[in-house]
């Protein structure tokens, strides 16, 4: 069945268009990690052992390297989701507890709408032949780009906020896939609400931009709703991770839909923009979720409007990159798996202070550290 998701475009200050378009259900063009194990049986055990190693302490590269590794990381940070800094921090964090020595070059740009930036970013990373690569995907452009770098074979790709391989690239994959589960984390949210409305009622999506975390999230939500034949979507907008976007779509889809019970956001930007406009009208009482458990996040969980989040364990993303790469500088890539998928908890508005706190000192053990000068 077709869904109907509205596009929202400012033409003014004041004015603001909203172009419909249908769009089919997109295809699944990931295996899930479900999937790749039953294919893969012989990396479950190299996942365990290797996620062993993440949460544990760092033990120095035992390799003499003729010179620093060369790291190149292209993120979409630029945005209230404090997640790419976080990575990026702990990242570092870990190659020097490893003694790794490195150069390492960032480039920042917006998601979504940053695809030409992100060309230009990866042309100036290339110039300089890193010898690891951290992009991510979500957007068609970057997926184009990715494809390029595949059949380059150099440098080294490790493909972040992505835990599911893409089909098409069975053959020869990145080096890594690593984040945190989109789908299971969607679905421990989706538990909740759906019980918390009772199985009925009518919510409003809030997808991300056309591509892989809306998939990902976005539809892992609709799919789970559509199981109870009482709850029904009555809206679905693309807001391309903008904030003022989602807030406009939640104010008009109010307006036109009062009684909605929920709203379910597909990113921690997107969840602020539909809680400001919430705030405006008084209606706290809509179930609204978050997603990744940042400080953004925890700031409005339970009495500030914000009901429900899953908290990515996020420092361990960055460990996880570098302990990938300490293994591979040591000739040890067969202890290296294709995925690694984080710790996620689901926190909701009756979390205690001190249940929060603790879980924030395992999720930021890293990235609440100062970074020293080499």
């Amino acid at each position: 069945m077709s869904r109907f998701v509205s596009h929202i475009c400012a033409l003014a200050v004041v004015a603001v268009c909203v172009v419909i378009t249908p769009i089919a259900q997109a295809s699944e063009d990931y295996m899930r990690i479900d999937e790749y194990l039953r294919l893969h049986p012989e990396e479950r055990d190299t996942m365990d052992q290797f996620s062993e190693l993440v949460r544990a302490p760092a033990i120095p590269v035992t390799a003499q390297l003729d010179r620093p590794v060369r790291i190149a990381v292209i993120y979409p940070g630029l945005q209230k989701s404090d997640y790419w800094r976080r990575s990026l921090t702990s990242f570092e964090h870990r190659l020097r507890s490893l003694k790794l020595p490195y150069e390492l070059k960032s480039f920042l740009s917006r998601p979504s709408v940053d695809a030409a930036l992100q060309r230009q970013q990866l042309s100036e990373a290339l110039k300089w032949e890193p010898d690891y690569l951290v992009f991510t995907l979500d957007i068609a452009p970057q997926s184009r780009m990715i494809e390029r770098l595949i059949a380059r074979g150099k440098p080294k790709l490790i493909l972040q906020n992505v835990t599911t391989p893409l089909i098409r690239w069975q053959k020869r994959q990145p080096f890594l896939y690593v984040g945190f589960d989109h789908a299971e984390g969607t679905k421990l949210m989706a538990d909740w609400m759906l019980r918390k409305t009772d199985y009925s009622g009518e919510y409003l999506m809030l997808y991300f931009s056309p591509g892989y975390v809306s998939q990902m999230r976005g539809d892992t939500f609709a799919n789970q709703a559509a199981k109870h034949p009482d709850i029904k979507q009555v809206a679905a907008f693309y807001t391309d991770g903008d904030r003022a976007k989602a807030y406009e779509a939640t104010v008009r889809t109010l307006e036109k839909h009062p009684d909605i019970k929920m709203i379910f956001a597909n990113s921690t930007d997107v969840a602020l923009g539909a809680l400001q406009a919430l705030k405006e009208v008084n209606r706290t009482d809509i179930l609204l979720n978050g997603w990744g458990g940042g400080d953004a996040e925890l700031a409005v969980l339970s009495k500030q409007g914000l009901d429900v989040t899953v908290m990515r364990m996020n420092d361990d993303n960055g460990v996880a990159m570098a302990e990938a790469i300490k293994l591979d500088q040591q000739n040890e890539a067969n202890r290296v798996p294709q995925i690694y998928s984080g710790d996620i908890v689901l926190l909701d508005n009756n979390q205690s202070a001190e249940e929060v706190q603790i879980l924030k000192q395992r999720a930021f053990r890293l990235s609440e550290l100062p970074l020293e000068a080499q």
